[in-house]
């Protein structure tokens, strides 16, 4: 029996995919499995017997994923789960900036109690009025899943794209239209497009990308989407581009007092994969791929540790080594196992930065000595009898 812990509320359809050998618990310490949305593990004391993390979305900046490592402790995400809820208020921001929707609608309401209101309006609206985003050129940051559904979108919406991303997945790749314009230099998106919409990860390397600089080379009157994460943007160097008259529009899904109420500002409250499908799709890719790992040892899309998927076993046994990526390790194992006269039938080995997994389909049943001299080995994090 496997139990698991929920940091935030998570969607029904996903938990009720845990099978009668899965509990809820209310006490994270016992849990084997966690799973979080937005709620910060970084203060958080790992459970001793915490075996796997999974993130319903797609940033994890809230999880101490070295820490995580370091305890064999495998973290996963959802990614594509919320794509097309995020696509979708993409695109409802590219109008919203485009067109003042929100004037009008807030125009209706202050003279709600005219007579003579529908008059009036036909003199109002040209304050109100806009641009088409129809043959606007739109610079696509990040080509991951929600990237890709971007610019798919606004290809239908007879926009030009032009897309950036040096590490773009083969996956990614197919499902790009041809019709984008993929670039290899992040200045062109600066220089040519009429919007700019980020979408890549949190990292050291991109945190702040969005710049004084990067503004400096963009057109008079750009529109700027930020529905990835706020600080991926310079916020104050927004304002001052604003300001100048450099940036014409700051759609952000992230509050904060820098940008809350601000001029040219459309700020909505972290609405971006807040939709009921979103949150199912995050919460049922979540569940299996926690239920994949604890009964299979496969990893499928996790952040901390190498994917690795050897299907479900068939053999007698299957043995899971999370390790340190060191020269002579399978060596080491093979060894162990030969010396014990247990076959491995089939083994695969993936390594990701300082971290591997390794993982091993045996011809008869392991023994908790094997397991021992395993777990002793210097490098090795943690070794699981899986079968």
């Amino acid at each position: 029996m496997f139990q698991y812990a929920c940091l935030n509320p998570i969607a029904k359809v996903g938990l009720d995919l845990f099978s009668d050998n899965y509990e809820k618990t209310e006490d994270v310490q016992g849990a084997q499995a966690v799973l979080v949305r937005s709620a910060s593990m970084h203060d958080m004391d790992l459970p001793e017997g915490l075996l796997a993390v999974a993130r319903a979305g797609a940033g994890v900046n809230n999880i101490p994923l070295d820490r995580c490592a370091e305890n064999g402790v495998v973290v996963f995400n959802t990614p594509g789960a919320n794509a097309n809820g995020v696509k979708e208020i993409v695109i409802a921001g590219m109008l919203l900036a485009s067109r003042d929707i929100i004037g009008g609608v807030e125009w209706a309401k202050e003279n709600q109690g005219e007579a003579d209101i529908a008059k009036l309006a036909e003199k109002q609206k040209k304050q109100f009025a806009g641009s088409e985003i129809s043959g606007k050129k739109l610079g696509v940051i990040g080509l991951g899943a929600i990237g890709v559904q971007v610019a798919n979108a606004a290809i239908h919406l007879g926009m030009e794209v032009l897309g950036y991303d040096p590490y773009i997945s083969v996956n990614a790749a197919w499902n790009l239209s041809r019709s984008v314009k993929h670039i290899g230099n992040v200045d062109d998106i600066y220089k040519e497009c009429d919007f700019i919409t980020i979408h890549v990860p949190l990292l050291d390397a991109t945190r702040g990308m969005i710049n004084k600089g990067a503004f400096s080379k963009m057109k008079d009157g750009v529109v700027l989407l930020n529905f990835a994460r706020d600080v991926l943007v310079d916020e104050d160097a927004a304002m001052a581009a604003i300001a100048s008259g450099k940036l014409k529009k700051y759609v952000t899904d992230f509050a904060n007092p820098t940008v809350a109420g601000k001029e040219g500002v459309i700020l909505t409250p972290h609405l971006g994969a807040s939709t009921e499908e979103s949150e199912d799709n995050c919460a049922m890719m979540a569940v299996r791929e926690i239920r994949d790992y604890l009964e299979n040892g496969n990893i499928v899309h996790s952040v901390n540790y190498p994917d690795c998927n050897m299907g479900g076993c068939d053999k007698a046994g299957r043995v899971a080594i999370l390790h340190k990526n060191m020269k002579g390790m399978i060596g080491k194992f093979s060894t162990a196992f030969g010396n014990a006269d247990i076959n491995i039938e089939d083994m695969t080995n993936k390594s990701k930065g300082d971290f591997a997994y390794t993982l091993l389909d045996i011809g008869t049943p392991m023994t908790d000595d094997v397991a021992a001299e395993l777990q002793a080995m210097e490098g090795v994090i943690q070794v699981r009898v899986v079968k």
